[in-house]
């Protein structure tokens, strides 16, 4: 099949490679010139501009934008709505917010336009590995991309599937990564009372090698917390501070809204923010108040 690629970034460059190693085409897009080169030099037919890139398609055309969450995808689908034709289709693989996606559906249908929201997990391992791919939009257009899907998932009839309408594959990967929020918090803190427990001396790679084959919490996950570990027992040079891109918090939030309890999933987001309070207030405050209620003293810094 024919697709443009628009965001040739690490993730959008990797998904091209290895769309062209199932033999498809790739024309591509990206605003930066050393990306553009980059992805050039791994066979992509690039282009310096949308329009170029559009008239490298044929119809119908399929536009995959791979780019940050927020406005820079709207003002990426108002540059191309004047571009395309009724029966050409823009899909999302990005982390956006289900409820944008639901509305640029409903916007580009005023046009003729298809729209599909992919959610697309993988990472940088993803191109030999391949991607887990949760697709949200017409049952139709997905199973007319198929092919695409095939050649980007771990394998052809595994790893992706059409989930339901739009927004329903960003909502999917919403809450795959509000689990993966307590997956890594809950491995981060177990490994850290292995850590203190000095007196055993435990090696912290051993105790994971060890756990990743028939062990009940094996995964993959675990797999890189072990290379992780191997490489650097200490974690030396790696500052206590945790980022979140935002899907936990809108994991959090729409669990609220459903009154579905959470509670794992809202405190693994919470240490993150927890992470980033070099100052930590409220500690401070902790130990004010156990010192004025009990006499326990404080310690000064």
């Amino acid at each position: 099949m024919d697709l443009g690629m628009i965001g040739l970034g690490r993730m959008g460059a990797n998904m091209a490679e290895r769309l062209l190693r199932g033999g498809h085409r790739v024309a591509g897009f990206d605003p930066g010139e050393a990306a553009r080169t980059a992805a050039a030099a791994r066979g992509v037919e690039v282009a310096t501009s949308l329009p170029e890139l559009v008239a490298l398609l044929p119809a119908p055309r399929a536009l995959w934008l791979m780019v940050p969450a927020g406005r820079i995808v709207d003002d990426t689908i108002a540059a191309l709505r004047p571009l395309l034709a009724p029966g050409d289709v823009v899909i999302d693989g990005g982390n956006s917010f289900y409820r944008d996606s639901q509305r640029r559906a409903a916007l580009l249908a005023e046009d003729g336009l298809g729209w599909l929201d992919v959610g697309t997990s993988g990472g940088i391992w993803g191109l030999d590995e391949g991607y887990s791919l949760t697709i949200g939009g017409d049952a139709a257009l997905a199973q007319r991309l198929a092919p695409l899907f095939r050649a980007l998932a771990p394998a052809p009839e595994r790893g992706w599937g059409h989930v339901g309408p739009a927004g329903a594959g960003h909502f999917a990967k919403m809450v795959h990564n509000g689990i993966e929020y307590g997956l890594m918090q809950a491995y981060a803190e177990g490994f850290a009372i292995l850590q203190r427990k000095q007196d055993l001396g435990f090696d912290l790679a051993q105790v994971a090698d060890i756990w990743r084959e028939g062990s009940v919490v094996r995964s993959w996950l675990l797999d890189l917390t072990a290379d992780a570990l191997r490489g650097n027992p200490g974690l030396d040079g790696i500052a206590p501070f945790v980022a979140d891109s935002g899907e936990g918090r809108w994991t959090v939030a729409e669990a609220i809204d459903l009154n579905v309890a959470a509670p794992v999933i809202t405190q693994a987001l919470l240490e993150r923010l927890r992470s980033r309070d070099d100052d930590a207030f409220a500690d401070k405050l902790l130990a004010a108040l156990r010192d004025a209620f009990g006499g326990h003293g404080v310690k000064r810094d």
